[in-house]
């Protein structure tokens, strides 16, 4: 079964500095795709059932807690390991992120290793 990763960042320029991140998994047959709002995600996620989701918190028509929320709440969809990466670092947001079900949360900005390894960890364990 060929593995998943959404990448869901409204940001052109992050989303592509995360796929730099993380784009050497394609070498080891990792798909990776791209969404650039929450609608385009949950639609993804619905349909291709990634396994890891690296989700924006702020991005229009859904925000990456009510994505993260959907998805948690869904008993019909598998669910993928979802990291939340955003800029949002207060407390309240974490906890936030951590009701909304979300497995790891990371601020940016982000170290391209740590988040290679989060990713990595993730996948395939």
């Amino acid at each position: 079964m060929t593995k998943r990763i959404l990448i869901a960042e409204d940001e052109a320029y992050l989303r592509l500095l995360i796929l730099q991140s993380i784009e050497e998994l394609e070498d080891e047959g990792v798909e990776i795709s791209m969404a650039e709002d929450g609608a385009q995600a949950l639609e993804y996620i619905n349909s291709e059932h990634p396994q890891l989701v690296l989700l924006d918190v702020m991005m229009p028509f859904v925000n990456g807690f009510e994505v993260c929320q959907k998805v948690r709440s869904d008993p019909n969809l598998p669910q993928p390991y979802i990291i939340l990466l955003t800029a949002k670092g207060q407390e309240y947001d974490k906890l936030r992120g951590n009701q909304a079900g979300a497995d790891v949360y990371m601020t940016k900005p982000f170290n391209p290793d740590e988040l290679l390894s989060a990713v990595r960890k993730a996948i395939f364990t």
